[in-house]
């Protein structure tokens, strides 16, 4: 059994900050790509951020230079620092993760969190 447990959503102004954190725990041999997904109101839901666990970064261009994601592989724990936010930020945030639960997997399974609702609004 694998859970994933987000936190740090919430309402915060334009121009303001909010972390997110996601930490999985469980049965886990490894963790591969950690990623950020979101899904704004009334669309589809759509790549963030990902980091690779050796720390290779890749964001969607509208979030560069403002988001920042990272991890912590003692902890498999994944954060995602958002910085001056904008209206068009808001949305449920997803983390997802690839997880191998044993050695002996020769592949990663997918996992997904609940989601936290972040809103940007004054």
């Amino acid at each position: 059994q694998v859970q994933l447990v987000e936190s740090g959503g919430g309402l915060v102004q334009p121009g303001g900050s909010l972390k997110l954190s996601c930490a999985a725990s469980g049965r886990i041999f490894s963790i591969g790509d950690m990623r950020w997904h979101r899904q704004p109101p009334g669309k589809e839901r759509e790549l963030v951020a990902v980091i690779t666990r050796d720390g290779g970064t890749r964001y969607e261009d509208s979030v560069k230079g403002r988001f920042t994601i990272s991890r912590d592989n003692a902890k498999n724990t994944v954060t995602l620092q958002m910085d001056s936010v904008k209206t068009d930020d808001t949305a449920v945030y997803y983390c997802k993760l690839d997880i191998r639960r044993y050695a002996s997997d020769n592949h990663f399974n997918y996992y997904w969190g609940q989601g936290t609702q972040v809103t940007v609004s004054s």
